[in-house]
């Protein structure tokens, strides 16, 4: 190992060793009830709620994922995807998270999403709790996996050697479980939005120093202008393959003519948008915060921070081609572009300090997936069954459950190094098709049903392992993000079903309009 790895590492492990201390830190205030250790007990300011949300949502593939479709197929792909990213984001902010941090509240103080379903619904068998349990469980340990895997792919390039890989995605599993079994929701907050800081100035360092480094953009344009369709928003670059490899000749990477980008692609990728209305990890942080009337701010914050990050990973893909055309020639390899940017233009310990922004990026999502997902085995299904499980035992219950989870994922992510930008992809599409519809129509339309709540779980859910792989391998407009169909498809049977189901009591019709009315 050479000297400028060994700073980079002090670097990285400083940032490591601060995040374990805010960890135990809120420890000591995490442990008094399971409304405190799951919710931080409805306290967290606008700030946190805000950088906390969009940290816990972003993860690392926005510093890896994204760059790397931008440095591979050009902006094409990229660009629609941060488009209906950035118009999810806002939507939800603008008309889910005030009407569900009031709702979550009147419905029995529910403290996770499968319990604001079960109360919403006075779901008296627990159906609800139980089927979004299971599908929180099912996709938070893919997409826990999906951030292992950056843990794995960023120490192996500062290593150098690839024989690090397991062993690093092992440590960051490590790191991970400790501030996150100990410290409970307020130590993920916490952390989220020291991270959400760190990664936000570390996509704008590395996007500055590698605009100026490239030659602004006159440099930049000659060096990738001549790539076709690589910068065209409605196209996209046909990099020339050779067994999984694109081919370069006399050091300069080989490409098709490009391709059309359709309607229908662009549609997949606004798609993405179409998720965030069913991400627990940011639906929680609507419950969460202290009053209403403070997400006003935190939607603002959350706005402008959602705007800039993404601009600069698809900006950060483009200028790494011009920097380093045939540096990376497999899409998974690509995915590495601000690893090699970040240690070119910076000292090794400054390095080290901005390839944090990778383990924030990675840390702030995984850890808020473990903490969902022990939450609801354990106050969705554990409580359920063992209702006279004092909150103590339910608390060791689901710290069990975020070690049964945690080694779960690092199975998945020591299997292969696949691209977290599908990984993360298929575990967004489940979620968003699965609770998405639900969050809309339990808020807004007093009429649903809790038939049509559980039919609709279900079709959403299902029809995402099924178009994914399935009904996409037909090709064509069969190839579309399995998100729109699922999600359009739930809406419907969610529509279809309450109009066939017995109304609503007017209890719950009444705790609709209190909640509508709520300020």
């Amino acid at each position: 190992m050479t000297a400028a790895n060994i700073q980079t590492l002090i670097g990285i492990f400083a940032y490591l060793l601060m995040i374990i201390a805010v960890g135990l830190w809120y420890a000591r205030k995490s442990n008094s009830g399971i409304e405190e250790y799951f919710i931080g007990k409805r306290g967290l300011g606008p700030w946190v709620t805000a950088m906390s949300a969009e940290a816990s949502d972003m993860s690392g593939w926005l510093l890896m994922g994204l760059p790397g479709v931008a440095y591979f197929t050009g902006s094409g792909e990229a660009f629609w995807t941060a488009v209906g990213l950035f118009a999810g984001t806002w939507i939800n902010w603008q008309i889910v998270a005030k009407r569900l941090r009031n709702y979550s509240q009147l419905a029995g103080n529910a403290i996770t999403l499968p319990e604001f379903f079960s109360n919403r619904f006075h779901d008296k068998k627990n159906v609800l709790k139980i089927i979004a349990a299971t599908i929180i469980l099912a996709f938070f340990s893919i997409y826990v996996a999906s951030q292992f895997v950056t843990f794995g792919k960023m120490f192996t390039y500062v290593f150098n050697a690839d024989s690090y890989y397991s062993v690093m995605v092992i440590f960051g599993a490590g790191i991970l479980l400790v501030y996150t079994l100990l410290g409970g929701f307020l130590a993920v907050c916490m952390t989220d939005l020291i991270q959400g800081i760190l990664m936000f100035f570390s996509l704008l360092a590395v996007l500055i120093f590698g605009f100026v480094f490239s030659g602004g953009f006159g440099g930049i344009g000659a060096r990738i202008g001549d790539i076709s369709r690589f910068l065209d928003i409605f196209g996209i670059a046909t990099p020339s393959m050779q067994d999984g490899v694109q081919v370069v000749v006399n050091g300069a990477p080989q490409f098709g003519e490009g391709a059309d980008y359709s309607l229908l692609s662009i549609f997949s990728c606004l798609a993405w948008g179409l998720g965030y209305f069913g991400m627990p990890q940011v639906l929680i942080r609507f419950m969460a915060i202290e009053k209403a009337s403070k997400i006003r701010k935190s939607k603002l914050i959350a706005i402008v921070w959602c705007f800039i990050s993404l601009f600069a990973a698809v900006a950060i893909g483009l200028i790494g081609r011009a920097y380093f055309p045939n540096l990376l020639t497999t899409a998974s390899d690509a995915e590495k572009i601000f690893l090699y940017l970040t240690t070119d233009f910076f000292p090794p310990l400054i390095a080290g300090f901005v390839l944090s922004g990778i383990l924030a990026a990675s840390m702030s999502s995984s850890d808020s997936y473990m903490l969902t997902a022990s939450s609801s085995l354990a106050n969705d299904l554990f409580k359920t069954f063992s209702k006279k499980a004092s909150e103590v035992t339910v608390m060791w219950v689901a710290r069990i459950a975020i070690l049964i989870v945690t080694v779960f994922a690092t199975i998945i992510a020591l299997s292969g190094k696949q691209s977290i930008f599908r990984i993360v992809s298929y575990a967004w599409a489940g979620f968003g098709a699965a609770f998405g519809p639900l969050i809309i129509f339990s808020l807004f339309w007093k009429r649903t049903t809790l038939p049509a709540a559980a039919a609709g779980m279900l079709t959403g859910g299902i029809m995402v392992i099924l178009w994914k792989n399935v009904i996409s391998t037909l090709g064509g407009a069969f190839a579309i993000y399995e998100l729109l169909p699922s999600f359009i498809l739930s809406s419907i049977v969610i529509f279809v079903v309450s109009l066939l189901t017995k109304t609503p009591s007017m209890e719950i019709q009444k705790e609709f309009n209190e909640a509508k009315a709520a300020h």
